[in-house]
């Protein structure tokens, strides 16, 4: 894709999270776009953080190590790298050492591998817990039921932290429909605040380019957007 069209893009969404972001009272500096970048070159993640883009989500763990290489001139400009996809556990140092965030941690034994791994000098590895929040068999995450025995663990765990939930619900046709699985993650995450005061807790990683604006309005402050910036993959 051309630079142009990504800078328009980035544009466009960020409208979108300021509408957004209007119509339910919020700050808009409160959502982080989270640019999708799986399947994408590092010339396109390039053009993306020169209009501005910072947070960067990957899928798949040998393409992103790739790009970290090619955009490693970007690290000491704020490039901040977020892996979102599932993760086989003999796979989890890699990203103990080259992320800033993980997202989809939903067992025990992940966590504390990257717990282990994480490098002494580095700070500690921001989590989210994925919580299958619609109960799907083709998702991965957690039950809601078996959230709070995992949370707590995790809390325990040092060289990570905390930060808060992350869902990808089924998809729904109106905006209502899509405001119930948000609403209910953000209900999770007040109980695991509870649960857990002396935790960051401060993160609702949900929303996508279709269920956007019904995740800012039930309290996302982080939304996953990809196709919306870098356009339809091939």
């Amino acid at each position: 894709m051309r630079k142009g069209t990504i800078v328009e893009n980035l544009n466009a969404v960020r409208e979108r999270i300021v509408t957004g972001c209007a119509a339910c009272g919020r700050d808009p500096a409160t959502v982080t776009l989270l640019a999708v970048s799986k399947t994408r070159p590092a010339p396109d993640l390039r053009a993306a953080f020169e209009a501005g883009q910072r947070d960067f989500g990957e899928n798949y763990l040998q393409e992103a190590l790739e790009k970290q290489g090619e955009l490693a001139d970007l690290a000491d400009r704020g490039l901040c790298w977020h892996f979102i996809g599932p993760l086989q556990s003999n796979k989890s140092r890699a990203v103990a050492e080259a992320f800033h965030w993980m997202h989809s941690v939903d067992r025990l034994k992940i966590a504390q591998r990257l717990s282990a791994q994480r490098p002494a000098e580095m700070p500690p590895l921001n989590i989210c817990l994925q919580v299958n929040i619609d109960s799907e068999e083709s998702k991965s995450g957690v039950t809601p039921g078996e959230l709070p025995a995992l949370a707590a663990a995790v809390a325990k765990l040092p060289n990570l932290s905390l930060r808060g939930l992350m869902a990808i619900p089924a998809a729904r046709e109106t905006v209502e429909e899509q405001r119930r699985p948000f609403a209910q993650l953000a209900q999770l995450l007040r109980q695991l605040r509870d649960q857990l005061p002396d935790q960051p807790l401060d993160t609702l990683s949900m929303g996508m380019s279709g269920d956007m604006e019904a995740a800012i309005e039930s309290g996302a402050t982080m939304v996953r957007i990809g196709t919306d910036i870098f356009g339809r993959r091939d």
